[in-house]
């Protein structure tokens, strides 16, 4: 059977696989629109240059990135969390928009990961920012057990299915099957469920994803509310409001993307904002504390 075959047989039905399946599988989930994506996916993205004054080094970073990180309020935060940060582009951008009095904690679980994020807070950071940045290798999705509600600001962009990078890829394409969203999905969820048992009640977490699956986005956001607010007294969901004054003098070039509402949350789709993206992320306001 051809690597690219859109089938093959197990657990007594066909299951998609490969790059067949990935085209087949997608195409049914954005119609018409999937063409248009993949044609931006190969085209050159939107980076930018970031660059805070100071640093040694710029760092360059897709602009829906940029947005996404921009669009978690940090106004009175003073204890802010980057869950899953490597390898650093949004660490920066909360970095250099915190307030002087707040501290950063920049985690990531791969040993290898944790090493690239640090060298780019060192490089990409003016020391007097730099040094209110601590770089941790621990696993997000246990971190709740050994703390909760230490938080006030929280940003966990999730590991995804990323079908930019794989649609790129062909190993990843030619073995790719639905079963790896069922997988993510799970991590994503462990993590998710973390982030909001360490966030602070009046705290605000932002969750993002690179993903275009409905399941890794709103479907997460979903099972939070089956989770934790039954009865819409836990949390409540914020607009994102990002202003482009805060980060002008780092990314003077820098123009904003728009972005496109779902259900829980805002996409911006790289088929419509230049190549930007593609970013899901949803801003969650925690009401009430989840401690007996």
């Amino acid at each position: 059977m051809s690597k690219k075959s859109a089938k093959v047989r197990g657990s007594g039905k066909d299951k998609l696989f490969g790059a067949d399946g990935f085209e087949q599988y997608y195409g049914e989930l954005y119609g018409d629109r999937w063409q248009a994506l993949k044609e931006a996916f190969a085209g050159e993205g939107s980076a930018v240059e970031y660059h805070v004054t100071g640093a040694e080094e710029s760092y360059f970073l897709d602009s829906a990135s940029v947005l996404a990180a921009l669009s978690l309020p940090l106004a009175g935060a003073c204890n802010i969390l980057d869950l899953c940060a490597a390898p650093g582009g949004k660490t920066l951008v909360l970095a250099s928009r915190m307030e002087p009095e707040a501290k950063l904690s920049s985690n990531e679980r791969s040993p290898e990961r944790k090493h690239r994020l640090s060298t780019v807070v060192q490089t990409c950071l003016p020391p007097e920012i730099s040094e209110r940045v601590i770089t941790s290798c621990s696993d997000g999705a246990t971190w709740c057990t050994r703390q909760s509600e230490c938080f006030d600001r929280i940003l966990l962009d999730a590991p995804c299915s990323s079908e930019r990078h794989v649609i790129a890829d062909p190993k990843y394409l030619n073995t790719w099957s639905p079963s790896r969203i069922k997988t993510v999905t799970t991590e994503q969820w462990a993590l998710l469920s973390s982030a909001y048992r360490l966030l602070e009640p009046e705290g605000i977490l932002l969750y993002s994803t690179c993903a275009l699956c409905p399941e890794e986005n709103d479907g997460m956001i979903e099972r939070l509310y089956k989770k934790f607010n039954k009865d819409g007294t836990a949390f409540s969901l914020l607009e994102p409001e990002p202003d482009l004054r805060e980060v002008s003098s780092f990314a003077p070039a820098l123009t904003l993307p728009g972005f496109e509402k779902t259900q829980y949350g805002y996409m911006i789709m790289p088929d419509k904002e230049k190549g930007a993206g593609p970013i899901y992320f949803s801003i969650i306001f925690k009401k009430s504390s989840i401690i007996s």
